[in-house]
């Protein structure tokens, strides 16, 4: 297959599909699905016109992909006119689609992919930066996934386990504002802990009530990014926080600790502390102790080091950083952060740079990029 060929088209390409109709990040995205088709059929034999190719089998992900999202807001929309039935309660089958994309012929990472991009409305672009791997990686997951699914029946829906990692990236996406995705992930995660006791179910409620009580307090005016420790906590809404600590507290007391319970303990220690100064660190490392022990996921181990260095001082947390890959996602800036508050500003200014360049939002990259301001106009004066 001619790669130079395709990088050549997919400007035209994704300029054809705009003129017709599709906006420019869907046309993208129809685009990314097509070469992947492109790279499992053409090694048989080139197209005599791979731009009416590729513009015909994009145009058509373009409305498979339009008619799935339809789909998903009538069901929406359905449910919210609908009164309130008696016992047997509401009837969503948002929930049940949930469990079918998980399905057991599937890998867990290819039913949570498949699922987020079928069901959750997320494109490919957004699914690859949750997952931290390149687009290209996340579209052929994804291509994979629906051939393998393509010829089975959807009659043996997939595990717990699976449709809580969809609830969460879902959730994460809506959180960070790109899409507002954050509400219906609490109303599908309520839905799933009134069908069950799993613990995990109760933990990942709680991690999204916690943290989603400190939404209206994450962002300025024009949107600035507020970090946590500069937040209005009287922006907070408390009921939500009262519930996600209520919630937690059960499941903690069933002595069966995961994951998402352990993330939930620490934004509930978030939460109850009145000012940033009070925050209890040396629990929090506790808590990310635990996490990694259960995960060994090298993001909390990277937030667990900014605990350390709250908890034991910036030297112990630089300490805590250095045994973790560079390459890792935020980790310029947490590095810049325990250098300022090590006295060490030039470097920090050079990583907070650094890490506006590689920042995954632009509200991040505009914080990060004034932290780098700040600190070079301090050096010159």
């Amino acid at each position: 297959m001619n790669e130079s060929l395709l990088r050549e088209l997919v400007p035209a390409v994704i300029g054809v599909l705009v003129r017709r109709g599709a906006g420019f990040a869907a046309a993208e995205d129809a685009v990314q699905d097509a070469l992947v088709e492109a790279a499992r059929v053409w090694p048989d034999g080139m197209p005599d016109d791979p731009k009416g190719w590729l513009v015909t089998v994009a145009w058509r992900k373009f409305l498979d992909a339009t008619r799935a999202e339809t789909s998903r807001r009538h069901r929406e929309e359905r449910l919210e006119d609908e009164p309130v039935p008696g016992p047997v309660g509401a009837v969503d089958d948002t929930l049940q689609l949930y469990f079918l994309c998980a399905h057991p012929s599937l890998t867990p990472a290819s039913a949570v992919a498949l699922t987020l991009r079928a069901v959750g409305g997320l494109t490919t672009r957004q699914i690859a930066q949750a997952y931290l791997v390149p687009e290209a990686t996340m579209a052929q997951r994804i291509s994979r996934a629906k051939r393998t699914v393509s010829d089975v029946r959807f009659n043996q829906p997939g595990d717990v386990a699976t449709v809580l990692r969809v609830l969460y990236l879902v959730f994460n996406e809506g959180y960070s504002g790109d899409v507002d995705l954050a509400a219906e992930a609490i109303r599908l995660t309520r839905q799933l802990a009134s069908k069950t006791h799993h613990e995990e179910v109760a933990g990942l409620l709680a991690l999204m009530l916690l943290h989603h009580a400190r939404r209206p307090a994450r962002t300025g005016p024009g949107g600035r990014l507020v970090p946590l420790a500069e937040q209005d906590r009287g922006l907070w809404n408390t009921r939500l926080i009262a519930e996600g600590v209520d919630v937690l507290q059960t499941a903690l007391a069933r002595d069966r600790l995961g994951e998402f319970q352990a993330q939930a303990a620490i934004a509930a220690l978030h939460a109850d502390a009145p000012t940033a100064e009070e925050t209890d660190w040396v629990q929090i490392v506790e808590w990310y102790d635990e996490l990694v022990r259960l995960t060994g996921n090298p993001v909390a181990r990277l937030n667990r080091a900014v605990a350390v260095g709250e908890a034991d001082g910036p030297r112990a947390g630089l300490a805590a950083l250095a045994d973790l890959d560079p390459s890792l996602p935020r980790y310029a800036a947490v590095a810049a952060y325990l250098h300022e508050r090590d006295g060490d500003p030039a470097t920090a200014a050079r990583l907070y740079a650094e890490a506006a360049q590689s920042a995954p939002s632009l509200p991040e990259r505009e914080h990060l990029t004034r932290q780098a301001a700040r600190l070079n106009a301090q050096l010159r004066s």
